[in-house]
């Protein structure tokens, strides 16, 4: 294979579609062989050209949720409607039906959060101008959207087998840090010298969930903050410049609790319930889809002890999967506020 000119590439959208193509040929050629892949150099003229598309963008060298999903759908009818019926992948991994299931329920999750991302800049501009009533419809609004996600969320369930996700889709999804199977990293020819380290594809890389922890004031635990963090640089620019503008922003949960207008605070609360909800809901999803069926495979290969049901699936973005979420979720439900009486400070 020749190795590829960037030099034609015209323009931002050019740009985002040519590394949606080069991360899932990476993706294929690093994991062909299964989970303990093998490769540890990436060959030049797949490298090269990778890392000069990547830097204009400003994104990691490896693919990432905006390249597995955000930019990597297309309507079959042009003029029809966002639904999965309506709707293919670009570029597709090993997977079939359930990949395309899986990539396409993950895409509504974030069509379904738009009206959420349009309420955090009113919510942000409503506090500017300290107009609650417009604040208030805003966090009604933001509550919906939520549970809108929660509902597209659920389709999983219906699209997705749970064995071909953990077998097949979860490995080319995995990244070269903190991987057992590649404690060298992954050198890119051409590129560096020195290996690079770089986590796989998760759904912690989904700016909507920084920006509604930003907004609501969640204060995640230190672990887990640090992996959420480290998880911004797998983001484009733009949208992690979202999440900093939401964060340096007039605090919320102070503005809800000086205020003391209990519609207000009523709605604040049912925002965060919702997350909750969520949240609890993708821990029920990863339980079904990683740690269930990751007990089933090494059943089938006869790797299981009597305590293999407690033992900790690692997410495809290298955290311990369970506990991450768990403590995300917890810490989410933590945001309630309360209603103050006299007397409080």
């Amino acid at each position: 294979m020749p190795e590829l000119d960037i030099q034609h590439l015209k323009g931002h959208r050019q740009l985002r579609l040519a590394r949606v193509f080069l991360s899932h040929i990476l993706m294929g050629y690093m994991w062909q062989n299964g989970e303990t892949g093998g490769v540890k150099v990436l060959p030049r003229n797949l490298a090269v050209p990778y890392h000069k598309v990547s830097q204009i963008l400003g994104m990691p060298l490896i693919m990432i949720h905006a390249d597995f999903v955000l930019a990597n759908w297309k309507r079959k009818d042009p003029t029809g409607p966002l639904t999965i019926e309506n709707l293919s992948t670009i570029v597709s991994i090993p997977g079939g039906d359930n990949l395309q299931g899986f990539v396409l329920v993950t895409l509504l999750v974030e069509v379904a959060a738009i009206p959420a991302v349009n309420a955090i800049i009113r919510a942000v501009k409503a506090i500017q101008e300290d107009d609650r009533q417009t604040l208030l419809t805003t966090l009604q609004d933001l509550e919906q959207s939520i549970t809108k996600m929660s509902a597209a969320l659920q389709l999983m369930h219906e699209y997705v087998d749970s064995d071909v996700y953990y077998n097949t889709i979860r490995t080319f999804l995995s990244g070269w840090k903190d991987n057992p199977n590649m404690p060298e990293g992954l050198l890119y020819e051409g590129v560096s010298d020195n290996p690079f380290y770089f986590s796989g594809g998760s759904a912690a890389q989904s700016s909507v969930y920084h920006a509604l922890d930003e907004l609501f004031g969640i204060q995640h635990r230190p672990e887990s903050a640090d992996f959420l963090l480290k998880m911004r640089s797998y983001m484009p620019p733009a949208h992690n410049q979202f999440i900093n503008w939401v964060r340096e922003a007039q605090s919320l949960p102070e503005y809800v609790v000086r205020s003391q207008d209990p519609a207000l605070l009523s709605s604040f609360n049912q925002g965060i319930s919702a997350l909750t909800e969520n949240r609890s809901l993708h821990i029920r999803i990863v339980s079904k889809y990683v740690s269930a069926a990751g007990v089933r495979a090494r059943m089938k290969k006869k790797q299981i002890e009597n305590h293999g049901q407690d033992q900790q699936e690692r997410g495809t973005g290298g955290s311990q999967a369970m506990t991450f979420l768990k403590s995300v979720r917890d810490t989410c439900k933590e945001g309630i506020l309360r209603q103050s009486t006299p007397g409080d400070h």
